[in-house]
């Protein structure tokens, strides 16, 4: 069986993260995986790029800027939203790549930022082999957001769309919704996955969608790489004051709307109202092109971006609790990673959080947008005498259901069962 996972990339963002897992969490059961990107940046095995080399990468910028700078200069309402939308209308064909022909199986995760446009998927149904569609959010069945938030158009059709500069019924998003809804008409062998419960209740209740098989597995992880390093050492080892009380937030982007720095902003000075002797230090990682950490009532250490799964598991380690503010997410890989290393998890309860936090077990789902409730949260973690239960609790969660073996048999038992019919 072998079967060509479908990605934009393979480093960079939660999708590719994803893919990258999966892709080698196939091959330990000895799956023959491919995983297919527009440009390959690792030097990892198994990763087949299509646009290498000086031309290809300069088509792949040029495919990029070809479906942003439209949107971008007729249609976009406002920087904050730049890239919560894709049109998808350009891409490159990869139906005649010799991985993808080749292929028993093809698997697709995130295609977008000018990789394949929905032309180039309708190619790869047209080759009449099984596909399944990992959802990694909204897209797929959206006239182009990748995050509906409050609306709910995309029941019936898209068309008014909030993140356009003049919503009409026959808006961008429209148009992208029809080309959708021809493309699903064709797709006569196709499955979709969601990475967790909540994506795939909402898939269900999409017009586009209904009347596929859609089935919930999750994203896995190596739990041995993502394990408990000990917090002492690691806090020496990263400068942090070793007695305090360490709250740790990170995001790829921590600017990203949907990531809710303005609610952390708030749970902080609300946590310094609770307990105001008590000596928290604030660990933050990612991308930060605007956030003033010295906003915050507590010592910051800022930490930018990192990229080295050993290091994020060495950062994990040395806090006390993880901090997640999302309002719109899936399944994200830092609860996930933050929880393997044995640090419980304050998040909102929305989304496919819940997926990962039992609440008041392994960490806290605090009420939706309530800042108030995330500090409650952070106090109950940061005070509580039981610590270490919900440590152990938090990584045995992640053991028991993300690990690599069993994410993977889940989808190889999802391939075997769309390969039955052609093999008769």
């Amino acid at each position: 069986m072998k079967v060509a996972l479908i990605n934009t990339s393979d480093a960079g963002g939660g999708a590719a993260e994803a893919c990258m897992r999966l892709l080698k969490a196939l091959k330990q059961q000895n799956v023959e995986a491919t995983m297919v990107v527009q440009e390959k940046r690792r030097q990892a095995e198994g990763v087949h790029g299509v646009n290498q080399g000086f031309f290809g990468k300069l088509r792949a910028r040029f495919n990029f800027f070809l479906e942003r700078i439209p949107y971008i200069l007729f249609d976009e309402r406002e920087k904050a939203v730049r890239f919560a939308f894709s049109t998808a209308n350009v891409g490159t064909d990869i139906s005649h790549d010799k991985v993808i022909r080749e292929a028993d199986i093809i698997h697709l995760h995130w295609t977008n930022s000018g990789f394949l446009s929905v032309k180039d998927l309708k190619k790869i149904f047209a080759l009449n082999k099984p596909v399944v569609w990992t959802l990694h959010d909204m897209w797929a069945f959206t006239g182009g957001c990748h995050y509906a938030g409050p609306c709910n158009h995309f029941k019936n059709q898209c068309g008014n769309c909030y993140f356009l500069r003049d919503p009409q019924d026959d808006d961008l998003s429209h148009s992208g919704w029809m080309r959708k809804s021809a493309l699903f008409a064709e797709a006569k062998n196709l499955s979709i996955v969601t990475c967790s419960h909540w994506l795939g209740e909402v898939a269900m209740k999409s017009s586009l969608l209904k009347g596929f098989m859609i089935e919930a597995i999750p994203n896995p992880i190596d739990t041995e790489l993502f394990s408990p390093k000990g917090k002492a050492a690691m806090r020496t080892k990263w400068k942090v004051t070793g007695d305090a009380k360490v709250i740790l937030f990170g995001a790829a982007n921590i600017n990203d709307r949907r990531k809710g720095i303005n609610f952390l902003v708030d749970a902080l000075k609300h946590l310094k109202a609770l307990a105001p002797d008590e000596q928290v230090e604030i660990v933050i990682f990612g991308k930060n092109k605007h956030f003033d950490t010295s906003t915050l009532p507590f010592k910051v250490h800022q930490l930018n971006t990192i990229t080295s799964p050993s290091d994020l598991a060495e950062i994990y380690s040395l806090a006390d609790v993880f901090v997640s503010p999302s309002v719109e997410d899936n399944l994200p890989n830092m609860i996930m990673e933050a929880m393997a290393c044995g640090t419980p998890v304050v998040a909102f309860n929305t989304g496919g959080i819940p997926d990962l936090i039992d609440h008041w077990t392994n960490g806290y789902l605090a009420e939706f947008k309530s800042s108030a409730d995330l500090a409650t949260g952070l106090q109950m973690l940061l005070t509580t005498h039981e610590w270490d239960k919900y440590s152990a609790a938090a990584r045995y969660k992640v053991k028991r259901v993300f690990n690599n073996e069993k994410v993977a048999g889940q989808y190889i038992s999802l391939y075997q069962s769309v390969l039955k019919p052609i093999n008769g």
